[in-house]
């Protein structure tokens, strides 16, 4: 099983750094995928402006956004990643490895339905795309199915991630790789591991931040294939993140405080 988790981490891998390479070839594509990019970093940051702000909520959200889904340069990650595959399958237990390989498999498929979308948009600056180009864009581009995937994966990193961070030995092990990865020059793709690590370690439980993250994304996908072109982010969001919030605290009681985590 870790070797299939090996095989796909390569293959996600792989496809990620072709995509980016082609788009980093032309500087056409290059403009229109980065503001593009910019758009929907805005946006994300409008829809989960909450978590972001919260003391428990921020460094996850900020990985989620930022790291795993965001507007940054990740050519170097990329380049690290694909050096440091046979450490990884190596030295991570299956759990891990499976989690970094779902991480990158988003990755490769954001890329993949971002450039679509970038070259039905065909804007360089992020102040011109406006709600309805986009909306038709996310429609035109990719599938229904790819889109639901996309979420699936937030969806199963984040639990992975909190089931992850309850071994001692994982985070022992990510900090004894911190000196050789420095030393080979993976001291991106290190980095990228331990904030994901220690963003989940500081929740306590991602079970309601996982859920008003989904809960809001599933129903902005629901409103802009209802056809939607404008006000799709704040009136979906926002009324999918009240609905969420309140099933949270009525399911779960309060949001406890940082420690151990508890069960997702």
């Amino acid at each position: 099983m870790a070797k299939d988790h090996g095989q796909r981490l390569q293959q996600a891998a792989g496809e990620v750094a072709r995509l980016r390479a082609s788009i980093g070839a032309d500087a056409q594509m290059r403009a229109w995928t980065h503001a593009l990019k910019n758009w929907q970093a805005h946006r994300l940051a409008r829809t989960h402006a909450d978590l972001l702000a919260e003391p428990r909520h921020g460094l996850a959200a900020r990985f989620f956004l930022q790291d795993l889904y965001g507007a940054k340069d990740f050519s170097q990650r990329d380049a690290e990643l694909a050096r440091l595959v046979p450490m990884l399958v190596r030295l991570l237990p299956e759990a891990a490895l499976a989690t970094i390989a779902d991480a990158i498999e988003m990755d490769a498929l954001s890329e993949r339905l971002d450039l679509a979308m970038a070259t039905l948009v065909r804007e360089s600056d992020p102040l011109a795309i406006d709600e309805p180009a986009y909306a038709d864009a996310y429609r035109r581009a990719g599938s229904r199915r790819d889109r639901e995937r996309q979420i699936e994966l937030i969806a199963t990193i984040g639990q992975s991630l909190d089931r992850l961070v309850r071994h001692p030995m994982l985070g022992r092990l990510l900090e004894a790789m911190g000196g050789p990865a420095r030393v080979a020059g993976l001291s991106q793709m290190h980095d990228f591991l331990v904030r994901g690590f220690e963003a989940f370690r500081a929740i306590g439980g991602a079970s309601a931040f996982l859920a008003r993250l989904e809960t809001r994304e599933r129903a902005i996908l629901e409103a802009l294939y209802a056809g939607a072109r404008t006000g799709w982010a704040e009136q979906a969001a926002g009324a999918a993140g009240t609905r969420s919030d309140q099933g949270s605290q009525s399911t779960r009681g309060p949001a406890s405080p940082q420690g151990p985590a508890s069960s997702s």
